[in-house]
């Protein structure tokens, strides 16, 4: 049972060049992730796809861009009604995230209660992989 407990290694590595290389090409740092959703983006699109996508965008570029941009971040993807942002500093993540919530909650205040764009936020920070412009890491 002692041969169940060694380490498998792979003559050559798992990859060419073997997983020491894996590892020389991925940096680590430490991050705080701001991750954004769109809360009942579904039924916002099954009420008005156009109108829904107009304001997303909208939103995007008059109020989400410009707060990064001042809060030090990074936008590492847009995936539909959610976005990832990288910041280098927790303290600059909530300033960004209670910002855009403020900034949100102004702009919907001329909507409609069921065509307002609220956005759930959450924070993480923590150790992540860069590879290229992703991010991986929980």
């Amino acid at each position: 049972m002692d041969s169940l407990r060694q380490p498998l290694t792979i003559p050559g590595g798992a990859l060419s060049g073997g997983a020491d290389m894996v590892q020389q090409k991925v940096q680590r740092r430490l991050a705080a992730i701001l991750a954004a959703d769109v809360v009942g983006y579904s039924r916002l699109m099954q009420a008005d796809e156009g109108g829904t996508l107009a304001a997303l965008k909208s939103r995007r570029t008059d109020i989400l861009q410009p707060l990064v941009s001042k809060h030090h971040g990074r936008i590492v993807k847009v995936m539909g009604d959610g976005v990832l942002v990288e910041f280098a500093s927790a303290v600059e993540a909530v300033g960004c995230a209670v910002a855009l919530q403020e900034a949100m909650a102004a702009a919907n205040e001329s909507a409609e209660e069921g065509r307002r764009i609220v956005l759930r936020v959450g924070i993480n920070l923590g150790d992540v992989m860069v590879e290229g412009g992703d991010l991986y890491g929980d």
